[in-house]
């Protein structure tokens, strides 16, 4: 019988506060580094949390822009995009060897990532970035994306991303946040979204046309309201059907 496995990650460290009732049920989390969100102080609580959990940490680097929360593109040169990158993995990379612990990955935030999954120049930053690195650290990517290409090109190992409380487009790029449907809220909904996305490898879009995905870590938004009761029903669903959380 074919055994299937998957990560279930959340991206963290963002001001909700809600990280102790989410770490028991994640097996990776993105720690906002300083460009939408995040501080020293919430950086060093969260990696405290994490390891304290077992849970592999990544850096979650966004443009430098707090006030739109990075969700909006920035007009920056590929330069200070890049020095911007670098600064907020290495403020977290600080934290991290405080605590004597290794960075597992990187997954862009917001604008950022949505760009490089199509921008080739935007994706050639974050690679640039990741590519100093002495030890391999992976990269959350969505599936067929540009970054992914290009990451798997230069050797940067990826881990392909899924999003069990948002709906796709045929393209696989994610439904607007702007739409009403944008979002799924309905854990039943949920569990069955992702359970296609890791056994079947197909995402039923929002059109409602079954596309091709590959589903290697999972993601729920640490910002969504009922985040903590949503990762919790999904890692009890899985475990049920078999599924491996790793």
């Amino acid at each position: 019988m074919m055994q299937y496995t998957i990560d279930i990650n959340a991206d963290v460290g963002e001001g909700v506060g809600n990280e102790p009732a989410l770490m028991p049920y994640l097996t990776s989390c993105n720690i906002a580094c300083g460009g939408h969100a995040g501080t020293t102080e919430t950086m060093q609580t969260v990696v405290k949390l994490a390891k304290q959990y077992g849970v592999k940490i990544g850096a979650h680097p966004s443009f430098p822009d707090t006030e739109h929360f990075g969700r909006e593109p920035m007009d920056m040169s590929f330069a200070a995009l890049f020095v911007s990158i670098q600064k907020q993995i290495d403020s977290l990379m600080h934290v991290l060897q405080e605590e004597h612990l290794n960075l597992n990955h990187v997954k862009p935030h917001g604008a950022l990532y949505n760009l490089a999954a199509n921008d080739e120049k935007i994706a050639m930053v974050i690679i640039e970035a990741l590519k100093r690195f002495m030890l391999p650290v992976k990269l959350y990517v969505p599936y067929k994306s540009v970054i992914a290409d290009l990451a798997i090109k230069n050797k940067i190992p990826i881990v392909y991303e899924v999003f069990a409380d948002r709906q796709y487009n045929t393209d696989l790029t994610l439904v607007s946040r702007k739409k009403t449907n944008a979002f799924i809220h309905d854990s039943d909904v949920l569990v069955e979204h992702v359970y296609n996305m890791v056994v079947n490898q197909k995402v039923k879009t929002v059109g409602g046309e079954e596309v091709d995905i590959k589903a290697e870590t999972c993601c729920v938004h640490g910002d969504n309201l009922d985040a903590v009761n949503l990762i919790k029903n999904l890692r009890i669903y899985l475990e049920e059907k078999g599924i491996n959380i790793l």
